[in-house]
């Protein structure tokens, strides 16, 4: 995700939270550059989490090889935080998928571990507070699916409706 959508998706997220994220929990899952890696260099994640952080949302981080240290380095630099003792009252690391989603807003996929193709969605829904949104910047969830459990659902690059799932391009008549 280059530097414009990484900004346009986090945006997309506040927009679609009734334009604001101020105390709502967000998972962000995965950390990592890509996945089957730890490495966070130039992650997304790290961009969107300071986008939400900078918003006042508190940031529930999943990812399955990525450190609990590594994370803090990284949000904490201070290109992304300045006051570093904002971390702790914003940032969780959930050491499994399900406890990240307890009590959240949303759900923002950024890295496509294929892990979270296999969550029971069901499940997701019922832990989440409604509505429930997914975010899927990655594009590897069954958007079609997330809607009939009930999600709300949005992705980068394409508009998703209950009827249609289309890129921009085909919607520009």
């Amino acid at each position: 995700m280059n530097d414009f959508q990484r900004s346009r998706f986090a945006k997309l997220i506040v927009d679609k939270l009734f334009q604001t994220v101020t105390g709502k929990r967000i998972a962000i899952f995965g950390f990592a550059f890509k996945k089957n890696t730890g490495d966070t260099r130039e992650s997304s994640s790290i961009y969107i989490s300071k986008h939400l952080m900078d918003e006042e949302a508190k940031v529930i981080i999943y990812d399955p090889q990525v450190t609990k240290e590594q994370i803090k380095m990284d949000l904490t630099d201070p290109s992304i935080m300045p006051t570093p003792d904002r971390y702790d009252k914003l940032v969780t690391i959930a050491t499994d998928p399900y406890s990240a989603l307890t009590g959240a807003h949303a759900m923002v996929i950024c890295t496509e571990w294929d892990e979270f193709t296999r969550l029971d969605y069901h499940r997701v829904y019922e832990l989440m507070e409604k509505p429930a949104f997914v975010f899927d910047g990655r594009l590897i969830l069954d958007h079609k699916k997330l809607l009939e459990i009930g999600f709300q659902v949005a992705a980068v690059g394409k508009v998703v409706t209950a009827t249609t799932e289309t890129t921009p391009t085909q919607n520009s008549h």
